[in-house]
């Protein structure tokens, strides 16, 4: 079982493991070859993200080392990161460039 960390600033990983499961524990691998064992508390479907930490709602989601959307709601250390509980940021002619509120 086995994710990827993309960039060393990213809050979440894709996992690359097909039916990782609740209560498993999967290799996160950066970049640079370094490793991290993260316990997942939800199952994640391959090519899904999974969180690093536990992200607070509203916060932003970070992937390639730029923020992808923000959550809707907190999202625990090894939950499931998906439309569920993210918004976002692309496509989203409702948001002035930088007049997000935040």
């Amino acid at each position: 079982m086995f994710a990827l960390k993309i960039h060393e600033k990213d809050n979440v990983a894709t996992v690359f493991s097909r039916g990782a499961a609740a209560g498993e524990r999967i290799q996160v691998t950066g970049r640079e070859g370094d490793t991290v064992l993260l316990e997942l508390v939800q199952d994640i479907p391959y090519g899904h993200k999974a969180a690093l930490a536990d992200i607070p709602a509203g916060s932003p989601v970070i992937k390639y080392g730029e923020v992808i959307g923000r959550t809707s709601r907190p999202v625990p250390k090894g939950g499931h990161v998906h439309i569920h509980n993210l918004e976002s940021n692309r496509a989203r002619g409702d948001l002035a460039k930088g007049g997000d509120g935040r």
